[in-house]
């Protein structure tokens, strides 16, 4: 049996493809595509199938699973609308068995018709399929491109207190960081530079990819989103969008300053998250940290260790390029089931 897990998020939509021999795994094989929802979703169908075409011809894929998070985008005027545009243009695509992840599970057209929020952005619930395979009483944190999923697991169940983005926006479950396309003016007023306080620039100036292509954490080729002022990623371009946010420019600051700069940011987008962390941990008592996704050792592992947490990664079950795209895999998962 052959799954496809689609995870759609509204910058970037994740697959992974696994081969199932009842429930046991006989293989993985993951891709993914940046796919900006607020201005191209148009293209999804065409992206879905292209992203299977890369790994095997459409026609051997028996089921498809979908998780999704891109009916926030502000192409839709609710995400009601999203939900259900998604649902169409997945339900147009595909002949075989399709099911959606839902808050409670794995839901029908039909029943998503009834309910549509239940499939708003509960991608994490799939995530949770992976983490419970490393502990059965764990809290694990999911840092992408844009967001930071910190969701509890005990007993082998999720038991996050929020339900929706914006409830768990509340609990520290959701914090709206991640490791690519977040702007650095959303969590800095001042940078420490050279023993002073710099206030920033609060403008589209530079992402959270700028900083950690200039640290050596990420690639170009993890530089999959679009940069804010059109050039290129090389490190030369980031450390320019770096030293427009104190409102200077490469005559003015050097690279030694730029990197310096990048390791402050890079300390402030830790605490950001350890302090989504804190709370969870401490509203449900949960000391081991499982941690996954983009972010996982340049985020996530340090904001656990920064409260003295035990750590484990879900590299230990899974590739690199697996823990990117862990909500897909947890999908292919969850749809193994379901039917």
């Amino acid at each position: 049996m052959k799954i496809a897990g689609f995870d759609i998020g509204g910058a970037n939509t994740d697959l992974a493809v696994i081969d199932f021999e009842g429930d046991e795994i006989k293989s993985i094989e993951v891709d993914f595509a940046y796919l900006p929802m607020w201005s191209n979703n148009e293209d999804l169908s065409r992206v879905l199938v292209e992203l299977i075409e890369n790994i095997c011809p459409v026609d051997e894929i028996d089921a498809v699973g979908i998780s999704m998070t891109a009916e926030l985008v502000d192409a839709y005027d609710t995400k009601k609308e999203g939900v259900l545009d998604v649902v169409r243009k997945c339900e147009e695509t595909f002949l075989c068995p399709i099911a959606y992840v839902g808050i409670d599970g794995m839901l029908s057209k039909e029943d998503i018709e009834k309910t549509p929020l239940k499939a708003a952005a509960a991608n994490w619930i799939a995530t949770a399929q992976i983490a419970t395979l490393i502990s059965d009483n764990c809290i694990f944190i999911d840092t992408g491109s844009t967001t930071t999923d910190i969701i509890p697991i005990k007993n082998g169940k999720e038991c996050a207190i929020g339900k929706s983005d914006f409830d768990r926006s509340a609990t520290g479950e959701l914090v709206y960081t991640g490791t690519l396309r977040t702007n650095l003016a959303s969590f800095l007023d001042k940078v420490e530079l050279n023993g002073k306080s710099y206030r920033v620039a609060s403008e589209l100036f530079a992402q959270t990819a700028d900083v950690y292509t200039v640290l050596d954490l990420i690639s170009e080729d993890d530089y999959v989103c679009d940069t804010f002022d059109g050039e290129s990623k090389s490190k030369v371009d980031c450390a320019k969008r770096i030293a427009r946010v104190v409102c200077a420019d490469l005559e003015m600051l050097s690279m030694d300053e730029i990197v310096e700069m990048s390791k402050f940011i890079h300390q402030k987008q830790v605490e950001q998250i350890a302090e989504g962390l804190k709370q969870v941990h401490e509203t449900q008592n949960l000391d081991l940290i499982v941690v996954t996704g983009l972010g996982k050792d340049i985020l996530d592992k340090p904001a656990a260790e920064l409260l003295g947490l035990e750590v484990k990664s879900m590299g230990d079950i899974l590739t690199d390029d697996e823990c990117v795209v862990a909500p897909a895999v947890g999908t292919a998962v969850m749809m193994n089931r379901y039917i």
